[in-house]
């Protein structure tokens, strides 16, 4: 018998059904069947013998999805009702007591909550790895001198050790956001049934402890209508793949001829189907294109959640497939940075002779008027007129002479002027706690090293 007196048409079939992509899935929903098939065991809504025939069912549903060769059927819905189906062929009549005290809502959502957590966890292990990377390619680059940009133009010099710091640092933040959302995954929504609860005194805190949540949802309504924790996942992601694009865009710069400050090994690139010479930065330009993919998923799920009714409507099927292909997406970024961070070459003259740039010694050479008693405006003012001056005759700085300069820039002295050119302090002087000298980056090394620890 059925509530429905025609067959659903087709083409309701085709946008109703999940189960083409929703079947990713059915691990979590065979754990917290055999959870809750447990829980009804010990509170005698089921007898021993029937949770033995359940689990028995559940594990053959189990080896046949593992092994692929699981028949889904026309009319299997989504995965939950695909494997009920099947269960219920294998055991008969005691199938159909599995869904007692449940409903495809709350168990949906606990199914989701679930591939969520795991998600994050296949994130925190691919950040470690990037992370141990980056902190040992630094110390390895510690005190390679590079130039640093502001608008991609020359600016200050740094220590490539220092700039690839920058990186630990926003993934370690990264690494918090996957923290906090696998918080929000620590709630159990299964026992919620449909919105109002269940019919059953249910132990809910003996599922919760089985499938290794720490507390139960403590309100029915928004247990099943709760997308929180995949929100904030899609968000995490997206600032982690926003984070991978930024150092794909810096690889495809610095790889170029232009800059040559790095060669990608031949395992990361690839060739021209025309031009014989080329060797592309593809998988380093992916990296840029596949982070607003990762946003874009973000920004569609705030556009299903938005303005839903309390509680559960079918718009919210339309989580999964954001979820599935963010998650697939961010582990291969990850290992593509990774991979490209783990072979890439730095050429130390090329970084080395781009720092030497004078014009990089500005700020330094503002900041020794400063120390002569001039204000820094005005010093501003004097070191820009010296480098106008420099860049239309296509001088060096310390190429000026005593009158020339005195011409120019008055107030500043050749002599002291030479020698902090010369000097090759620039990157010393900047001795601020974060800043680029030696001694800070070592401290700044031993920091990250120890924030990474206590992850």
């Amino acid at each position: 018998m059925s509530r429905f007196s025609q067959p659903q048409d087709p083409d309701f079939q085709a946008i109703n059904t999940s189960v083409d992509f929703d079947w990713r899935l059915w691990r979590h929903d065979v754990a917290q069947s055999r959870a809750h098939a447990a829980m009804l065991a010990s509170i005698g809504v089921i007898s021993a013998p029937d949770l033995d025939e359940l689990l028995s069912g559940l594990d053959e549903v189990a080896a046949e999805l593992e092994a692929g060769s699981f028949a889904f059927a026309p009319d299997d819905e989504d995965i939950h009702t695909a494997i009920e189906r099947r269960l219920t062929e294998l055991v008969g009549r005691v199938g159909g007591k599995l869904h007692t005290a449940r409903s495809r809502n709350d168990q949906v959502a606990t199914d989701v909550v679930l591939f969520v957590r795991e998600a994050c966890a296949d994130a925190q292990a691919g950040l470690g790895g990037l992370i141990e990377l980056l902190l040992a390619r630094a110390e390895k680059h510690l005190d390679w001198p590079m130039p640093g940009y502001t608008h991609l133009q020359r600016a200050q010099p740094v220590y490539l050790g220092h700039h690839l710091l920058a990186y630990v640092w926003m993934l370690l933040r990264d690494r918090g956001r996957f923290d906090a959302v696998s918080a929000a995954c620590g709630v159990l929504p299964l026992g919620a049934g449909a919105l109002a609860g269940v019919n059953f005194a249910t132990d809910r805190s003996q599922v919760a402890a089985e499938l290794g949540f720490e507390s139960v949802a403590p309100n029915s309504i928004d247990a099943v209508s709760n997308r929180d924790f995949a929100l904030d996942y899609l968000a995490a992601a997206a600032t982690l793949a926003t984070h991978l694009s930024r150092l794909g865009a810096e690889l495809v710069l610095w790889s170029s001829t232009e800059f040559g400050f790095c060669t990608l090994s031949d395992a990361w690139s690839s060739g021209s189907s025309i031009m014989p010479q080329k060797k592309n930065p593809d998988a380093a330009e992916l990296l840029r294109a596949k982070a607003p993919r990762i946003v874009a998923h973000h920004a569609a799920l705030h556009g299903v959640m938005h303005g839903l009714p309390l509680t559960y409507n079918k718009d919210m099927q339309e989580d999964k497939e954001h979820l599935f292909d963010t998650a697939d997406t961010l582990a291969l970024t990850l290992a593509a940075a990774r991979g490209m961070l783990a072979t890439v070459s730095f050429d130390r003259e090329r970084l080395a002779a781009a720092a030497s740039d004078e014009q990089i010694a500005a700020v330094d050479i503002a900041d020794l008027l400063v120390r002569g008693g001039l204000p820094f405006r005005e010093a501003h003012g004097v070191v820009a007129d010296l480098v106008r001056v420099a860049a239309d005759e296509g001088r060096s700085l310390s190429s000026f002479d005593a009158d020339e300069l005195a011409a120019i820039a008055p107030t500043l002295d050749r002599e002291a002027l030479v020698a902090l050119l010369h000097s090759g302090s620039w990157l010393e002087s900047k001795i601020s706690v974060g800043g680029t000298a030696l001694v800070r980056v070592r401290e700044q090394l031993a920091a990250a090293r120890s924030a990474f620890a206590a992850g």
